[in-house]
């Protein structure tokens, strides 16, 4: 595997946040988003061999991971023989995808974490929609707002489509735009979404790596 770094730390995104967490954070991204934070992971990671991933996770004595990137599955057989390896020792996993590449294989007991892109992310035009048939109730869909254009496009889109089941979670691109106001407007439509900020760039400085 392509690895770009493996850290603990606590989850800052999702219903998970706040909880200790191992991340194991793959090399290689298909997409461009215009407000990204991992740029790093775009390029120049380390090859590892599974069993040594495995070694690191195991050495944090923690049992959530998430796999995340970068995009995981750019390295499809790889990720998904993890995923299968970390289950079948009773871990539970974390899946963030960016949504634009096939859910079809991956383990269905994975919790997958996907975004749908919103059109100021400047790549909308990549969204998998056939990703939802994959997704599971147990599975939670993003969306990163920058804009109130970004709002209307992500209200409309679940109200298209049947999401109810899912998780659905919102949340502002750092320092694009401002939390309160999302939360303005979730509450003037009534919608039944999970608000979210990115609590390690609270805690740490918002650049910080490894957290």
């Amino acid at each position: 595997m392509n690895i770009s770094e493996i850290f603990y730390s606590i989850q800052g995104e999702t219903t998970y946040a706040g909880l200790p967490c191992v991340f194991v954070r793959t090399s290689g991204c298909n997409l461009r988003c215009n407000y990204c934070d991992t740029k790093y992971a775009y390029e120049d990671g380390t090859d590892m061999p599974i069993d040594e991933v495995m070694a690191y996770i195991k050495s944090y004595e923690c049992r959530l991971v998430e796999i995340t990137g970068g995009e995981p599955l750019l390295q499809n057989d790889e990720v998904n023989n993890l995923i299968r390896i970390l289950l079948d020792n009773e871990y539970d996993v974390l899946l963030e995808t960016n949504g634009s590449l096939s859910l079809e294989n991956v383990d269905r007991r994975v919790i997958k974490i996907m975004d749908l892109k919103c059109p100021d992310s400047g790549m909308s035009e990549k969204n998998n929609w056939k990703n939802l048939e994959y997704l599971c109730d147990h599975d939670q869909v993003k969306f990163v707002l920058s804009s109130r254009k970004d709002y209307e496009w992500a209200k409309d889109a679940i109200k298209k489509i049947s999401l109810s089941k899912l998780e659905i979670l919102f949340s502002t691109a750092f320092y694009l735009l401002e939390p309160s106001k999302v939360v303005e407007w979730i509450l003037e439509d009534r919608l039944k979404v999970r608000f979210q900020l990115q609590i390690h760039k609270y805690i740490w400085h918002p650049n910080t790596r490894g957290v």
